[in-house]
């Protein structure tokens, strides 16, 4: 199975084929408006801003109550709501959030910056936890850290490494390979990319991310300034790895 065949498989229906999940499906993320969907207000239908799952202030003090909502309520809403008006009248219209990305192309401004923007935040929180992490992980997700790192504390390392040295805004990432589903690696990508943007990152980034973290500066400022390397740890205390293990394919 090749990349682009493991990244969309979630969305292929036919005969004997046994779908991956989607990770969108599993984030909550919604789906894309159809042409002809009206909803209960007559507003368009389409992809929709996931709950957190906990307060606001669960996460101090490793993030700060006031960050977490305007991050959550302004910032994620706001690409939420330019995504499905970039899709009015696309042709990418009701399709998946995971084909939509991997449909793109550089020049796909719109859809680059808020589809990524959706999908990136809305993993974020799914594998965010109010209670100090602990190493208690999914047997199959200890393995294969063990096997494509050598330990938890190397792919911590690997990970703050790619956050501290993404220069500007963008995100670090704990991606499952499309070709061998049992190597994970981590990978950095610029702004709103991800991933799953098969026709817009190097081909070393692209995977299944199972764990993203938000360097960017909208995501720390308010508490940590510019001591970004103090908020990647502190966030990677609260990851919940189990729920990273349940998004692995």
């Amino acid at each position: 199975m090749d990349k682009r065949t493991f990244l969309k498989v979630g969305s292929i229906a036919g005969v004997g084929v046994i779908a991956t999940p989607l990770v969108s499906t599993l984030l909550g993320c919604g789906r894309a408006p159809g042409p002809t969907e009206p909803s209960a207000d007559n507003s368009t239908s389409g992809f929709t801003l996931p709950e957190l799952g906990f307060a606001f202030d669960a996460l101090e003090p490793a993030v700060d109550q006031e960050t977490m909502r305007i991050h959550h309520g302004k910032h994620h809403a706001g690409y939420v709501r330019k995504l499905n008006a970039a899709l009015t009248n696309h042709p990418l219209s009701g399709q998946s959030l995971e084909a939509v990305l991997a449909a793109l192309t550089a020049s796909d401004t719109g859809l680059r910056n808020n589809g990524g923007g959706h999908f990136n935040h809305a993993l974020f929180w799914k594998v965010l936890s109010p209670a100090e992490a602990h190493n208690d992980k999914a047997d199959l997700l200890a393995e294969r850290i063990q096997t494509s790192f050598g330990g938890h504390e190397a792919m911590l390392e690997a990970l703050t490494k790619a956050a501290g040295t993404r220069f500007g805004s963008g995100w670090a990432w704990l991606v499952q390979d499309a070709n061998e589903p049992d190597r994970l690696f981590v990978a950095s990508t610029p702004n709103q990319d991800n991933p799953l943007m098969t026709g817009i990152v190097e081909s070393d980034v692209q995977g299944r991310p199972i764990l993203g973290i938000d360097v960017w500066e909208h995501a720390y400022y308010l508490n940590y300034q510019n001591r970004r390397t103090d908020y990647v740890t502190a966030v990677l205390s609260r990851i919940n790895w189990k729920a990273v293990a349940g998004l692995m394919a």
